[in-house]
């Protein structure tokens, strides 16, 4: 059996616990028992614990107890987990435990724990985009990836916020059994199975005006449906009904990102749709999506999701393909 430890501390966040637990789960019912997975959760000693939505969980062994050769070893994340200040518990058995097993990691604001047990040090990570700035601060030594979704760095996967723990336990289900049986898992659950490591967490209406009606989100909509043509300043300034001096910082307070930002955003989220769905050739998804060559969508993917639009196509088709 292959054996998976996940810490849990009180306020965890459930689906990151969950998401995970399941995912192996699944993949049970579709390889040998003598391959499958055999899943500890791991917490203080008092065992239950309350999770940040309330409900409560169970751990199989207290951290003092779980000091078994574990495959792959996770710490989720979740708001009770302290930022600043450890538990010296947890930190004890991550710093013995990754030390012994084959893989281990994090979820969402799990990579805080990390650090504190220094298993960040020199390392690419990443976490929930509205953390790794905090990540990145609190420990310099770590190369911290604002917005992807999942990295492995040797033995070391981290990953972004509750969702990407299922994306992250499924990269592993495919490192472990094959693309096949991940995909048969994310069938079996309902989810999407392209979301690669490297992509990004951004979708473009990640940071949307909370008002529909504002002229802010008018513009929004005016870019994603007219992502093809060439889209200035002066235009979604007319759109919006502003002057392009006081449309641009409303837009910047009201999307947390100048309207470059938001249209460069849009225009990469088109081009990855057409590119997961169709055999379309990279000039035409390149003029259809607004970067007028493929030269500059070349570029504007690399700088974004550190791949070209051609290996993010391979890479997707190989991994997923039925």
């Amino acid at each position: 059996m292959r054996t998976v430890a996940i810490a849990i501390f009180q306020g965890v966040q459930a689906l990151d616990v969950a998401g995970p637990v399941d995912v192996f789960a699944e993949a049970n019912g579709f390889v040998p028992s003598s391959s499958g997975y055999e899943i500890t959760l791991v917490g203080p000693e008092e065992r239950i614990v309350r999770t940040s939505n309330g409900t409560r969980l169970v751990a199989d062994l207290p951290f003092d107890e779980a000091d078994r050769r574990y495959g792959t070893a996770l710490v989720a994340g979740g708001p009770g987990l302290p930022v600043d200040e450890p538990d010296p518990r947890l930190t004890a058995w991550l710093t013995d435990t990754a030390s012994r097993c084959e893989r281990y990691g994090s979820i969402c604001t799990g990579a805080f724990a990390l650090g504190h047990a220094g298993l960040l040090d020199g390392r690419n990570v990443t976490t929930h985009w509205q953390n790794a700035p905090r990540l990145a601060e609190r420990f310099p030594r770590a190369r911290v990836e604002l917005d992807r979704i999942y990295m492995r760095d040797g033995a070391l996967v981290t990953s972004a916020g509750v969702t990407a723990g299922i994306d992250v336990a499924l990269a592993l289900v495919a490192e472990d059994h094959g693309a096949q049986v991940a995909l048969a898992v994310a069938k079996r659950l309902v989810v999407f199975a392209q979301r690669r490591g490297g992509q990004s967490q951004f979708s473009p209406y990640l940071s949307a005006p909370a008002d529909e009606t504002s002229p802010v989100a008018k513009v929004q909509a005016y870019v994603m449906e007219h992502i093809g043509e060439r889209l200035p300043v002066a235009q979604m300034a007319s759109v919006a009904g502003m002057s392009e001096r006081n449309f641009a910082r409303a837009f910047v307070q009201l999307a947390q990102m100048t309207p470059h930002e938001f249209v460069e955003r849009a225009r990469v989220d088109a081009a990855r749709n057409m590119l997961e769905s169709s055999d379309t050739p990279l000039k035409t998804v390149a003029y259809d999506c607004g970067f007028g060559t493929a030269d500059r969508m070349r570029l504007v993917f690399t700088r974004r999701l550190g791949v070209s639009p051609n290996d993010y196509r391979l890479s997707f088709r190989t991994r997923f393909a039925k």
